[in-house]
């Protein structure tokens, strides 16, 4: 059994398609299952049971003999959220329980941080454990993340293989329940479709102008494929950056989503909400070279071949 918990979420369900096309199918679902436009992410999805995410401790401990892997993936992931409570619970101690749980049970555990935890970057980009002490994120859920990340460092009994994974942007099918939270290239085809232009935020930064704002864009299919590449590692534990090593623009991006749609571009600016004003980050980059040098080779998807994937064979159907 392998077990994905955010499974019927946006990286967990893409995930489970993933071991699904490799012929894993003895899998247990953990998530809250309460919404129906998530729920659909699981259709036509190979498993063999869903458990509430509030049952899951209680299951795992009647279960793990079972177990062989653990991909811990579900958390609150809203970056405008800003009670403090809710990511104690939801991301930094139920992450403590899953760990603690693989440890005492002997379960091999790859979990989600994200690439919020280096905040306004001013310390740049490196996933060295050196550095994690020094980041200051610019908002609870990056906050939560990152002391999850430095509680992990400091625990004597570990998972006998375990990494965390600072996913950067990531974009790609079964994320339209995110709301505001969906990616750049969703919410472009969405306004192109409706509006056949898009706006994009001002930067209230003199070094950046317009639309020049830089992000490390993933595709969800690169980020499943590295989850399934250490699921069969299973050494070289620690926390690795999960980008593609080369920021773009939004510019690039959204005129990429034009391209795809076959729209001439038109492209308007905005100023950023107010609400996210003070905590926007400019650039993100990951640096790439630690998921490399323990054997992960594959190329990543570039963001001229992930837009056209994504709008062309999912959001287009």
């Amino acid at each position: 059994m392998i077990i994905i918990t955010g499974a019927a979420g946006f990286i967990g369900s893409c995930l489970v398609e993933k071991l699904n096309n490799e012929r894993y199918v003895d899998l247990i679902l953990v998530d809250d299952f309460s919404n129906e436009k998530k729920n659909r992410n699981l259709e036509g999805k190979k498993f063999t049971a869903k458990i509430h995410r509030d049952n899951f401790i209680e299951w795992l401990k009647q279960n793990h003999r079972l177990v062989q892997f653990v991909f811990h993936l579900g958390a609150r992931t809203d970056t405008t959220e800003f009670d403090k409570s809710v990511f104690d619970k939801l991301n930094l101690n139920y992450t403590k329980s899953v760990w603690n749980a693989c440890v005492e049970f002997g379960l091999p555990l790859v979990y989600a941080s994200s690439a919020a935890t280096y905040g306004a970057g001013e310390n740049g980009y490196d996933d060295t454990h050196i550095l994690i002490e020094k980041l200051k994120p610019l908002n609870p859920y990056g906050e939560s993340k990152n002391e999850f990340d430095k509680w992990a460092l400091k625990q004597e009994r570990e998972p006998y293989f375990w990494a965390g994974l600072k996913f950067f942007n990531v974009y790609g099918p079964n994320e339209y329940h995110k709301g505001r939270m969906a990616s750049v290239v969703f919410h472009a085809f969405n306004q192109i479709k409706e509006t056949g232009k898009m706006k994009l935020f001002h930067s209230h930064n003199p070094k950046y102008k317009d639309g020049e704002q830089l992000r490390d864009f993933i595709y969800v299919k690169d980020a499943v494929d590295v989850c399934f590449f250490l699921m069969q590692h299973r050494k070289n534990s620690g926390i690795y950056n999960l980008g593609t090593g080369k920021a773009r623009t939004f510019i690039d991006l959204v005129q990429n989503v034009f391209i795809s749609m076959d729209k001439k571009a038109n492209i308007e600016f905005i100023d950023t909400p107010a609400d996210i004003r003070d905590t926007y980050q400019y650039f993100t980059e990951a640096k790439m070279e630690k998921l490399r040098s323990i054997g992960y080779d594959k190329p990543f998807i570039s963001l001229e071949n992930g837009v056209r994937d994504y709008i062309k064979n999912f959001l287009l159907k």
